[in-house]
C-alpha cells in the first residue's frame, strides 16, 4: 500500500477491515495492523505461492489481543514487543524454529534476546521506529516543541492529539515526568505521570487511533502538535505537508519494535508461516517498508543497504537523545496503566 493510499483510509474503513479478511491465500491468515498489506514486502511469498496471505486488520495491540483471546482464528499475529508476554501467558502462542529463518541472525540482540528461553524463540521482531513530537512546521515554532511541556501548553488548547494507545501514551507521560523506563516504577512516579496526563487532557482535540486519522487531523489544521509514530509523518510528507518530527526534545522520545508471534494450534499451513516470515525479513522488504509507512526493518544487514540520507529523511536515522524503550512492562503495571488511562480519557 502506498503512503497516499494509506492516507485515504478513514477510521470507518479501518474498523471495517478489522472484521473481514481480505481473501487471498486461504492457507495462511495474518492478524495485522491496518495498512500492513504492503506491496513489495511479500514478493518472495507471492512468487512462491501466487498470492499474499489472507489478512484481518486491527487498530491497536489491545484490540488484537482481545480478538485472539476471544477465539479468533489466525495463524500469525503482529503485536508490538510490550504485548508479547500477554500472548505467552495466555497460552495462545508457541515458539518459532529460527533454524528455518536464516535472516534471524541479522536481527540485533536489543530486539531479539528478550524473547528467547529454553523452549525457543517466542517473537520474531520485524519492524521498529519511534514515537515523538510531530508538529505543523509552518505554525508551530521549533522552540515550542523543544520540550514535552508543549503538550500542557495552554497555547495549544484543543490543538493537541495523543495516541489512544497504552504503551505510547504512558511512555510520553513517564518521559515528561522524568522517568526513562517503566522497569520498577514507583507509586509516586505512576501518580506523577497520571497527573501529567490529566493536565494534558483538556488540550486534547482527539486521541488518535490509527495513522491515517492523525494525518487527516494535522492536514486539516485541527491538530498542531501530536505524539506520533513515524507513519503519520510519512503520510504527511508524501502529501507535501510541512510536518516536523522532533525526536530530540529535552526529556527524550520513545522507541518501539513489533514483530510476529506463532499462534499455537492454528489451522493454517505452518510451512507457509515460515515462508511469510522469511519474506518479511528479506533484504528486498526494507525499502518498501520505509517507503510505505516510514519504518525500519529489523534486519540490520538489509537496512545497511539504504543510503544514510534516505534514513534521515524518513526520521529513522540514529538519534542521541534519551530513548524510552517500550519493552514489555509487568502485567500488573500494564493493567494499571490501561485502567488509569480509561479514567483519564473519561475526564476522571
Amino acid at each position: 500500500m502506498s503512503r497516499k493510499a494509506l492516507a485515504l483510509f478513514s477510521a470507518a474503513s479501518v474498523l471495517s477491515l478489522t472484521v473481514a479478511a481480505h481473501a487471498a491465500d486461504p492457507d495462511l491468515t495474518i492478524l495485522d495492523w491496518a495498512g500492513w498489506e504492503i506491496d513489495g514486502m511479500l514478493q518472495p511469498y507471492v512468487d512462491k505461492h501466487g498470492a499474499k496471505p489472507s489478512y484481518v486488520f486491527f487498530a491497536d495491540d489491545d484490540e488484537a489481543f482481545q480478538k485472539m483471546s476471544s477465539g479468533f482464528q489466525a495463524d500469525v499475529v503482529h503485536p508490538c514487543a510490550a504485548s508479547v508476554p500477554r500472548y505467552k501467558d495466555a497460552g495462545l502462542i508457541e515458539p518459532w524454529d529460527v533454524s528455518k529463518i536464516p535472516e534471524f541472525a541479522n536481527i540485533p540482540a536489543r530486539m531479539a534476546d528478550a524473547f528467547k528461553d529454553d523452549t525457543g524463540v517466542w517473537f520474531i521482531p520485524t519492524d521498529y521506529a519511534y514515537t515523538a513530537t510531530a508538529y505543523n512546521a509552518e505554525t508551530v515554532p521549533v522552540e515550542d516543541v523543544a520540550s514535552l511541556a508543549v503538550f500542557t501548553n495552554p497555547k495549544y488548547a484543543g490543538r493537541i492529539s495523543i495516541p489512544d494507545n497504552t504503551d505510547d501514551v504512558w511512555s510520553l507521560a513517564f518521559l515528561a515526568t522524568g522517568v526513562t523506563s517503566w522497569d520498577n516504577v514507583t507509586d509516586e512516579q505512576f501518580t506523577a505521570a497520571a497527573d501529567w496526563l490529566r493536565a494534558v487532557h483538556p488540550n486534547v482535540r482527539a486521541y488518535w487511533a490509527d495513522p491515517s486519522e492523525l494525518s487527516q487531523l494535522m492536514a486539516s489544521g485541527e491538530v498542531q502538535v501530536a505524539w506520533s509514530w513515524n507513519d503519520p509523518v510519512a503520510i504527511l510528507q508524501s502529501e507535501n505537508f510541512p510536518v516536523g518530527f522532533n525526536r530530540s526534545p529535552t526529556e527524550g522520545a520513545a522507541t518501539w519494535f513489533c514483530g510476529m508471534v506463532n499462534v499455537k494450534g492454528s489451522a493454517g499451513n505452518e510451512d507457509k508461516a515460515y515462508d511469510y516470515i522469511n519474506s518479511l525479513l528479506a533484504h528486498s522488504s526494507a525499502q518498501p517498508l520505509l517507503d510505505a509507512i516510514g519504518y525500519s526493518l529489523s534486519n540490520d544487514a538489509a537496512m545497511a543497504e539504504i543510503p544514510a540520507e534516505t534514513l534521515k529523511a524518513a526520521y529513522v536515522d540514529p538519534v542521541t537523545t534519551t530513548l524510552f524503550v517500550q519493552s514489555p512492562p509487568s502485567q500488573d503495571l500494564r493493567d494499571r496503566m490501561i485502567e488509569e488511562f480509561e479514567l483519564i480519557k473519561s475526564g476522571f
